[in-house]
């Protein structure tokens, strides 16, 4: 996506000139700032998703291993945050389960590209002592309890759907994200896609008024950590972050009636499904995938970065980091509990990454 123009370019360039007067020649450096740490390395910030900070800060652990003269940070402050700070130009990339709104990208003087370099599923985890298999949740079901429309864990419908298992009469509660976050965004898209109760009420977006008085926590971990310490609970987390607490997931119900158990092989499929074609730019949204065997939510991880940055060792330094993460990264995406991507996705994805400038 090219979101620089000419008049775009005069505009940025006339108003840093202003800047630097008002300030005495202290304008904010903003992505365009030659940022060396007190070592003498290139600094190279990146801020915003917690869904994919695992993996995220994996590989920067890795390339920077292997490119000492780099100094790789990332703050997992949520998709919110890391766009806000993208936006504001004080970052040099940023992590995003949700894709920017084409008037945030339109207005970013610098040119703004979104690439997608990970994807993850979104699963409901519980506490809930002595229930030794996973719940099934049906399709109908789950909305409702984000809805506040089921409160009790031996709820009717709950029991329903899964037969022969002891439920307790324990009030469920929810635990959903307090920061603005792409998990949230991705979670209520989907329940917006399934539930048209679900748009009529919340709605969709990183951050919603959930009914009934949920619990809130910062972050993916944040959640994961709540729901274990808090019998009776419920919350919505990337699969990782359950499974490296060892918390139970739900089976959801998908598109075509099945029962689906969370995992990198059932969210691949629904990736593969849902990006059959990849639009220009690149923001492919699958909220309700279709496969008989696919999981039902799962999202993107796209890099925001910037079309052109003043400094050409800094560019070159975002195309290699890019570049390793989308080829040699993606190995690692399954161990951490990712999906690594689509072919199409990489292919379409390294072509966006070379057209970064400097």
């Amino acid at each position: 996506m090219r979101l620089f123009t000419r008049r775009a370019a005069v505009s940025f360039a006339m108003g840093l000139l202003l800047t630097q007067l008002v300030t005495n020649g202290h304008a904010d450096p903003g992505p365009a700032a030659e940022t060396k740490d007190a070592a003498g390395g290139l600094a190279i910030q990146g801020a915003g998703s917690t869904f994919a900070a695992p993996i995220i800060k994996q590989w920067m652990e890795a390339f920077g291993a292997a490119h000492p003269e780099l100094r790789l940070s990332y703050d997992a402050v949520g998709s919110g945050e890391g766009i806000d700070r993208f936006l504001a130009g004080t970052l040099d990339l940023a992590a995003s389960d949700a894709p920017l709104k084409p008037a945030q990208a339109a207005g970013v003087a610098a040119g703004a590209q979104q690439i997608p370099i990970t994807a993850g599923l979104i699963v409901l985890t519980y506490n809930l002592p002595g229930i030794e298999s996973p719940l099934n949740m049906p399709r109908d079901v789950y909305p409702d309890i984000f809805l506040g429309r089921i409160s009790r864990w031996d709820d009717p419908r709950i029991a329903a759907a899964n037969p022969g298992v002891k439920l307790p009469h324990k009030l469920i509660q929810v635990v959903a994200r307090q920061d603005s976050s792409g998990t949230t965004f991705a979670f209520t898209n989907h329940l917006g896609t399934i539930s048209p109760d679900w748009v009529k009420g919340p709605g969709i977006g990183k951050q919603v008024d959930w009914p009934g008085g949920a619990m809130i926590a910062r972050g993916n971990e944040g959640v994961a950590q709540r729901v274990k310490l808090t019998e009776g609970a419920i919350g919505y987390v990337e699969y990782g972050f359950a499974a490296r607490l060892q918390l139970p997931m739900a089976w959801l119900e998908n598109r075509a009636g099945g029962l689906i158990a969370p995992g990198p092989e059932t969210g691949a499929r629904a990736l593969v499904g849902g990006s059959d074609s990849i639009p220009e730019n690149l923001t492919v949204l699958i909220p309700d995938p279709e496969g008989a065997r696919s999981y039902p939510i799962v999202t993107y991880t796209w890099a925001l970065v910037y079309d052109r940055y003043p400094q050409a060792a800094k560019a070159q330094a975002i195309r290699g980091l890019l570049r390793w993460s989308l080829t040699e990264g993606q190995t690692q995406a399954q161990s951490l509990g990712y999906i690594p991507l689509p072919d199409n996705a990489v292919k379409a994805a390294l072509a966006a990454v070379e057209t970064i400038g400097g």
